[in-house]
């Protein structure tokens, strides 16, 4: 792209072309130059909207976790309505249909991007650590409306149902699990709390 051109909202557009890039070729593909390559603008760019490409991948994480945020309100807006496996399943398969499982192993491949995370993030892996929060916010929800029983332990079901929704989701080769394989594992996690 040549100098002097204005960019529309360069933050996304490179985080947009770090999104497709970790979801087509993994985190080892994703470079600086790999970004500023696949957003169509010149490498400096990146560098003169972020410290380094570390800066640039925190706020790229913090961004796609943020995106969160919708899918959590609405999954909160289901409770009471359908069955609880079924807008869990729902949940779930958007959840993981999403950049969150590729996020995963880039914080595990990157040293600096988990340090600058933990200032965020203390504890876990940002994309499943979120996930965890909106799962359980949806099964308290539930338990207040009586629709799962009064002592379920929904501080432990929801890292159950986000574990066990990430091994099935983990395997991008062969594509995503069928519906009825997530239907499955819910309905067996949830089976001995739901009313």
């Amino acid at each position: 792209m040549p100098t002097g051109v204005a960019l529309r909202d360069v933050r996304e557009q490179l985080f947009d072309a770090a999104e497709r890039i970790l979801l087509r070729d993994g985190p080892a593909a994703l470079t600086s130059r790999a970004v500023t390559t696949e957003a169509g603008v010149a490498k400096g760019v990146l560098h003169r909207h972020f410290d380094d490409f570390d800066a640039f991948l925190a706020d790229f994480v913090i961004d796609r976790v943020g995106r969160m945020d919708p899918q959590a309100a609405a999954l909160r807006e289901l409770a009471g309505t359908g069955t609880v496996a079924d807008n869990l399943t729902g949940a779930l398969a958007a959840l993981f249909a999403s950049v969150a499982v590729a996020i995963v192993p880039l914080v595990t491949f990157r040293t600096q991007l988990r340090v600058r995370l933990r200032r965020t993030w203390p504890a876990g892996v940002p994309a499943l650590t979120e996930a965890v929060a909106v799962i359980e916010s949806y099964l308290t929800a539930e338990r207040d409306l009586g629709r799962l029983a009064p002592g379920a332990d929904v501080e432990t079901l929801a890292p159950t149902l986000i574990g066990a929704a990430h091994l099935l989701f983990t395997d991008r080769t062969g594509g995503p699990p069928e519906r009825s394989a997530v239907h499955r594992m819910v309905t067996t996690v949830v089976a001995g709390v739901v009313r």
